[in-house]
């Protein structure tokens, strides 16, 4: 997934406070209190992140609170409290994950689906064909889907 790239370490047993930006691979064993950008990211098991995590690729393995990007995979042992934002996710059996997954799409500015784009600006926040009502302006899901 991440290629042959600059690595950057932060250890176990670091605590950073504030916002962390960073080029390359960032491999995180500590704890972050804080913001974290990258362009591609390791959480290890035993990880914190207390804040929003930014990346285009990163793989899960310890605790984070928020997470936008693009490619982003939770492993068995990942630990998700807030909204993932991504292109695409992969959540392995045993993951924990409480709150919303929202597939971003690319032709809408703020990163949003032209299906979502399309609801909200309608003020249509959820899926009225959901429970199979289309009366406001929602079609029904295709079968199949959840």
């Amino acid at each position: 997934m991440f290629g042959a790239r600059r690595k950057t370490v932060i250890a176990k047993g670091l605590k950073i406070e504030g916002r962390v930006t960073a080029e390359g691979l960032v491999e995180l064993n500590g704890q972050i209190e804080g913001e974290l950008h990258g362009k591609s990211l390791i959480i290890s098991r035993g990880a914190l992140v207390k804040g929003a995590v930014s990346t285009d690729q990163v793989v899960v393995d310890g605790s984070v609170e928020a997470i936008t990007g693009g490619e982003i995979i939770l492993t068995s042992r990942a630990h998700v409290i807030g909204d993932i934002h991504h292109r695409s996710l992969s959540i392995e059996n045993g993951a924990s994950f409480e709150g919303q997954s929202v597939q971003t799409g690319r032709g809408d500015p703020a990163g949003r689906s032209s299906a979502t784009a399309n609801r909200q600006e309608a003020g249509k926040e959820d899926w009225a064909g959901r429970n199979g009502d289309t009366s406001a302006g929602g079609a029904a899901p295709p079968s199949g889907t959840v």
